[in-house]
């Protein structure tokens, strides 16, 4: 049963792995891997000294940071409130509303946020009616684009969240409430001294496990809502390597940005899990 799964990943996972050497060549397509000629580090050492690589890679770390701290912080509050109500069809209702978008692709939100956000958009038409504001250049401007990027994923993946953290109180015991209610505790009390301290430990888990994907600012998202006024602000390593290594065809230069992303990735992800073990005892071997 393990078989298809594996030639899969070997396919198409670990064969274009060999690719990555042409980030030590001056790789051109009409002579291949074998005939092109090397050239060490050169790709790396440009992609450090460029001011735009530099900026792509500050970029990526102030969208991804921000995205994890309210993406943890959000759906955790709201499975707090949830969790408070008691009519259960209502609750039901809510929690598959919010995890709905979930489901959705960034190509299909990117065409509704783009028509929403422009200019002359539902959102900018009703700022200037009810408030007499000017058109907010939600899409057009560095520092917008970055406030539109957080909170739109956000709102996507909240509901996504809020399931984890709400299995998490299901497995709080009740015994707890009790003892806290019998001493005189009220909601908020129990709140505050039970459910909080009894879901740290899920809250440690994810946001340690978080910093191996510190530089994955979203490509699906950033790729289908930026444009070239915002590159400033909102371009990040995967869409730089993208339009770098395809569009303008240096193929080097683009497989060196990557691997220089995965390789960083490698080491945050093995920081995150020996930190989510001595601080969350977790651990996957």
């Amino acid at each position: 049963m393990l078989v298809p799964g594996i030639v899969l990943a070997v396919v198409f996972l670990y064969l274009p792995m060999l690719g990555l050497v042409i980030a030590f060549q001056d790789f051109k397509p009409w002579l291949g891997f074998i005939h092109s000629p090397w050239v060490g580090l050169d790709h790396f050492r440009l992609m450090l000294s460029r001011e735009d690589s530099v900026q792509v890679i500050r970029n990526t770390f102030a969208i991804a940071c921000l995205k994890i701290v309210f993406g943890l912080l959000v759906p955790f509050v709201f499975a707090l409130l949830l969790n408070e109500l008691r009519h259960m069809f209502f609750k039901r209702l809510v929690q598959t509303l919010v995890y709905l978008p979930h489901f959705m692709s960034w190509v299909i939100l990117g065409g509704i946020l783009i028509n929403l956000l422009g200019n002359s958009g539902p959102v900018n038409q009703l700022l200037s009616s009810l408030f007499g504001i000017e058109p907010v250049p939600f899409l057009a401007d560095g520092d917008w684009f970055r406030f539109t990027v957080v909170v739109s994923d956000i709102w996507k993946e909240f509901g996504f969240g809020t399931i984890l953290f709400l299995a998490a109180l299901t497995a709080v015991n009740p015994s707890l409430y009790e003892a806290a209610e019998m001493d005189g505790a009220g909601r908020w009390q129990q709140t505050l001294y039970v459910t909080i301290p009894a879901v740290t430990p899920i809250v440690i888990v994810l946001g340690t496990l978080s910093l191996g994907s510190i530089l994955n600012a979203g490509f699906d998202q950033i790729f289908n809502l930026y444009n070239a006024l915002v590159y400033d602000k909102g371009d990040i390593i995967d869409t730089f390597a993208y339009r770098v290594g395809l569009l303008q065809t240096q193929f080097s230069f683009g497989a060196a940005v990557g691997m220089f992303k995965a390789l960083i990735s490698f080491v945050l992800i093995v920081v995150a899990y020996r930190m989510a073990f001595k601080f969350a005892n977790y651990r996957i071997f």
